[in-house]
């Protein structure tokens, strides 16, 4: 009997250690319950950010970030510093609700109500829900990253900004400081361009510089290759349609640094001109809201007309003036003539302005933008009906492209 129970043990030792020897051992599936999606911490996380933000503390920024996590630090600390130098006022988070699955490492993302305001420039808040990445690690939450899935980003939440201010503009650019420069000559030559038409525009003028066209999209939260065609465009910060909503010129770097300088000005001028009127929340007919703009943009250009309206010319020699003035259509981002667009609704400004005078499309476009039918404007400040208008149009597109 002893002899059959050492047997015994030998054998149950010799399974035991095959079953366990480190070349067999299979580790057990993660233990999800071992972490847990916890707004409360997640709460006071954010609320630490909001006050490292508003106390200028880049150092008590980086302690949030994740364990270990060196690129969240510096992420972190970056927005602090972009907050100092954007003087950025009125900045909340506020947890909404978690998206998408806790992960095995703890990690997960949740939407944030965040809202912010950049003294100087903005008269009101930004409000926007951007996604923020936790990781629960036991007794507290770490922030490891800020923005994507497909919500808006905004610029100054991400990498560490070059920022250029001066009275009138102030510029944020996600590149070097010669480019920074670059931009902020742009930004800063385009106020005198808009208030030599538009004098009592006081305001000033903020442009934000994305990376690339992607960071674009992903600030905006735009469809990939939306403005893919596109140097800059004028929005509201937050994606909003609020009337009193700040807006800024976004700047496409895939296609505005491929500019001439004399191209790269004109557009600047342009955005700044959207800046000025409220474009962006505008229900004025696209064909006066881009054209007005060159008009202003291109009014003390020294180059010729037919630099000027190139395209629309040689579309009008391929298949004749076209049968009406653009519209959404036309002025779709990703359409293909897009270039002619604009400058055939610059030459029908231009047009109103020989007939009738700077001062008459001022008043004109300030009437329609307040709300004025376009006809009814139209006959008071030119004494043309929209056949009219379109007619005189059609024939100086004719008279070019001969």
């Amino acid at each position: 009997m002893a002899g059959l129970s050492l047997s015994l043990l030998v054998v149950v030792g010799l399974l035991a250690w095959h079953v366990l020897a480190p070349s067999e051992y299979v580790a057990p599936a993660p233990d999800r319950a071992a972490h847990r999606v916890d707004p409360a911490l997640a709460t006071e996380a954010l609320h630490r950010l909001e006050a490292a933000v508003t106390n200028d503390d880049p150092a008590a920024a980086r302690a949030l970030a994740p364990a270990g996590d060196e690129h969240a630090g510096d992420l972190l600390a970056a927005v602090v510093d972009n907050a100092h130098d954007l003087r950025v006022r009125d900045f909340t988070l506020r947890y909404v609700d978690e998206e998408g699955a806790l992960a095995a490492d703890g990690a997960w993302q949740a939407a944030v109500d965040t809202t912010w305001r950049l003294a100087g420039f903005d008269a009101t808040q930004a409000r926007t829900e951007v996604l923020f990445h936790f990781v629960d690690e036991g007794d507290r939450i770490g922030l490891a990253a800020i923005g994507g899935g497909g919500r808006q980003s905004p610029l100054w939440l991400g990498d560490r900004l070059e920022v250029r201010r001066t009275a009138s503009t102030l510029v944020a650019v996600d590149g070097s400081a010669a480019e920074a420069d670059a931009y902020a000559k742009r930004a800063a030559a385009a106020v005198p361009v808009v208030r030599r038409v538009l004098p009592g525009w006081h305001a000033g003028l903020v442009v934000e510089v994305p990376r690339s066209l992607d960071d674009l999209a992903r600030v905006l939260a735009a469809e990939p290759g939306q403005y893919s065609n596109i140097a800059a465009v004028t929005t509201t910060t937050d994606g909003s349609q609020a009337p009193d909503a700040p807006v800024h010129v976004f700047v496409n770097p895939d296609v505005f640094d491929r500019l001439k300088p004399q191209g790269a000005q004109v557009v600047m001028s342009h955005e700044a001109v959207h800046v000025a009127t409220g474009a962006a929340t505008s229900a004025t007919p696209l064909w006066l809201l881009e054209g007005f703009a060159d008009y202003v943009a291109l009014r003390d250009v020294p180059l010729p007309i037919t630099t000027t309206a190139s395209q629309i010319i040689r579309e009008v020699r391929k298949d004749g003036p076209p049968g009406h003035l653009p519209g959404p259509a036309e002025f779709d981002t990703t359409a293909s003539h897009l270039g002619a667009s604009y400058e055939s609704a610059w030459l029908a400004c231009t047009v109103l302005a020989a007939d009738g005078g700077e001062p008459a499309l001022v008043r004109f476009y300030r009437e329609v933008d307040g709300g004025t039918p376009l006809g009814t404007a139209l006959r008071r400040e030119f004494g043309l009906t929209e056949r009219e208008l379109t007619a005189q149009w059609r024939a100086r597109l004719s008279h070019l492209a001969a």
